[in-house]
């Protein structure tokens, strides 16, 4: 289900810090901070895939997000469950194997290893979902 269908312009959302990948300035990571909660004032097509949003923020000013980067409230401010979609299944498996490293392998042997070629795409990826 789309963003679009579960909210509207005006509707109060809560940023998830956790999936914003590090991309916001202090200043903004501070303002969500004090308060995780801001106000859609518009949508935006991200790369042709997707769906983004401008939140307003408890300060006044408005911020860029993905959809993934926030979660949808009701009317009493619970968080809306969102069913698992195509990127969401692959973050989630992501999300298992979040604290898999890839040591760097110098013998041909160990480099034709079909097991160390996923442990390396796994680990290589993650950081993209």
């Amino acid at each position: 289900m789309s963003i679009l269908e579960k909210a509207k312009i005006g509707n109060t959302v809560k940023v998830n810090l956790e999936q914003t990948n590090d991309r916001l300035t202090k200043e903004v990571i501070e303002v969500i901070n004090k308060s995780s909660l801001g106000i859609i004032s518009d949508f935006r097509i991200t790369d042709g895939k997707g769906i983004g949003v401008i939140l307003k923020l408890s300060n006044g000013k408005e911020q860029w997000f993905f959809e993934n980067e926030i979660d949808i409230l009701d009317e009493n401010g619970i968080v809306i469950e969102r069913g698992i979609g195509k990127n969401e299944d692959i973050s989630l498996i992501f999300k298992i194997f979040k604290n898999i490293e890839f040591d760097k392998k110098n013998k041909i042997s160990d480099l034709l290893n079909p097991i160390n070629f996923v442990i390396w795409l796994i680990a290589s990826l993650k950081d993209n979902f």
